[in-house]
């Protein structure tokens, strides 16, 4: 899959590892992910009271649900980050950096007030495959 990289001087720059919009070409599938918490597959708990811990469970699960659609890390073109707590969005931005390739796919981060289990962390995507 191929994507262009939208950006703009029009429009602020990204203050984290996204890029401000992308296209892909209509042939293929998209792919919708539901939201993945930092929980760990053989039990459903989570994986760690600890936030790094949670966010890196939840890009593990991520990715998983990616590869058994077919697709790769490079497919994502829209993620979504929930936090409850956006104190903590650097630490999030410097995981995402560590495990999402570049050219980064668009992204929102919302926090909300809440989340399944108690989880601090939980991401959606949008892949190419």
């Amino acid at each position: 899959m191929s994507k262009q990289i939208i950006h703009t001087e029009s429009s602020p720059a990204a203050v984290g590892p996204y890029s401000q919009a992308v296209v892909v070409p209509s042939s293929g599938r998209l792919v919708y992910l539901s939201g993945q918490l930092g929980l760990e597959p053989d039990t459903g708990e989570l994986v760690s009271e600890n936030f790094e811990g949670q966010v890196r469970q939840a890009f593990t699960n991520m990715q998983a649900v990616i590869e058994a659609a077919g697709g790769t890390l490079n497919s994502i073109v829209k993620l979504t980050l929930y936090l409850t707590d956006l104190s903590k969005f650097a630490s999030a931005n410097a995981i995402m950096a560590d495990i999402i390739p570049e050219p980064f796919p668009a992204r929102t981060t919302v926090e909300v007030s809440a989340l399944p289990k108690g989880g601090q962390f939980e991401i959606e995507a949008i892949i190419a495959v």
